[in-house]
């Protein structure tokens, strides 16, 4: 093989699985260049966002372990357990935001942000001297995002003493910024409680939600070109109990699963088209389910059916006459963010 043209090679390697790819890096000097290049490590991440290629990531007290999705049973396959290459206490670390085989995590006894890619094991720290990428849970939100020079990019939004300010991480740069953000006074308010950011189209989105029965709820999005903010309306769901809309990209497509109800949860999918939302289709109501595994819920696999998953793996179904989707979507979090979905990449969390 090492006979073969380089640009076989190039397209035979990026084509193999992200541990695969880790592995051939030491075949000879030539390869670990080749294997390195920005252009090899895109190339292979476009190639690496199918179904197969994709893990569910559970983090407890005792372990943090990975595990195949089986779709064929749309349920968890054997654990491979995972040493957390960081810092950390009995495993305190939140997930805050996903792309591309890269997590952004938060160190809660410290409150230091981190890139990491579990595949490859290498993580870089976001703090600074001067208190940047320090992230205070139920305060702030984080995005991740890439822009179309393919710099991988954390958007930082913080509350801090009644004033809001954002703040951009460029990885190419290693260095953060400060960026203009404007939004309402009552915004402000501890009682409104953001979601982390979902990339989608150039624009990164996160819903902002009042923490009460009524409550005002709406949608923030970021334009990761003009670097500029604007607000969009939340779909028009019944306010008669608690309200969560959790923001999912399908296929660059942005989609919510709006949640509301009491003991009783039902759910809608919507469609953003034009900054208007349209309703896909709804589910009958989720009958009740105790808190402790409703903390743990963090997704929905949409393939005619919809099968809500726990740490414990599948819970129930629900029986839908929709078009299959055919890939695992997150579309709800851990409270704790204890979890997530991610597909495997080699993509770096550093330059």
């Amino acid at each position: 093989m090492v006979d073969l043209p380089i640009e076989t090679i190039f397209e035979i390697l990026t084509r193999v699985p992200a541990k695969v790819v880790g592995r051939s890096r030491s075949v000879c000097k030539e390869w670990y260049a080749l294997l390195s290049t920005r252009d090899f490590i895109r190339v292979h991440c476009s190639r690496s966002l199918v179904s197969s290629n994709q893990r569910v990531l559970l983090i407890d007290d005792l372990t943090c372990s990975v595990h195949p999705i089986i779709f064929q049973s749309y349920d968890y396959g054997p654990r491979s357990i995972v040493t957390l290459p960081f810092d950390h206490q009995n495993n305190d670390v939140s997930i805050l935001s996903h792309l591309n085989g890269l997590l952004c995590v938060c160190l809660n006894h410290t409150n230091e942000l981190l890139l990491w890619n579990p595949t490859t094991t290498a993580f870089k720290r976001l703090s600074t001297p001067d208190s940047l990428g320090i992230y205070i849970n139920n305060l702030d939100a984080v995005g991740l995002y890439a822009d179309d020079a393919d710099d991988y990019k954390v958007l930082h939004i913080k509350r801090r003493c009644g004033v809001y300010e954002s703040y951009v991480y460029s990885r190419e740069l290693n260095f953060w910024r400060n960026i203009p953000f404007l939004t309402k006074q009552e915004y402000l308010s501890p009682n409104f409680y953001w979601s982390p950011g979902t990339f989608c189209g150039g624009t990164l989105y996160f819903t902002l939600c009042e923490c009460w029965v009524g409550g005002t709820n709406v949608v923030i999005c970021f334009d990761i070109n003009s670097e500029q903010f604007k607000e969009i309306s939340f779909p028009p769901v019944p306010s008669t109990g608690f309200v969560q809309g959790v923001l999912v990209n399908v296929k660059n497509e942005l989609h919510m699963f709006a949640t509301t109800g009491w003991f009783e949860i039902t759910i809608d999918l919507w469609t953003l088209k034009e900054d208007y939302w349209i309703k896909v289709l709804s589910c009958p109501p989720i009958p009740p389910i105790s808190l402790s595994l409703w903390g743990d819920i963090t997704h929905y696999v949409t393939n005619g059916n919809w099968f809500v998953m726990t740490k414990l793996g599948k819970l129930f179904t629900i029986e839908m006459d929709t078009k299959p989707f055919e890939i695992l979507y997150p579309v709800t979090w851990f409270r704790g963010y204890k979890g997530a979905v991610f597909v495997e990449t080699v993509v770096s969390p550093s330059i």
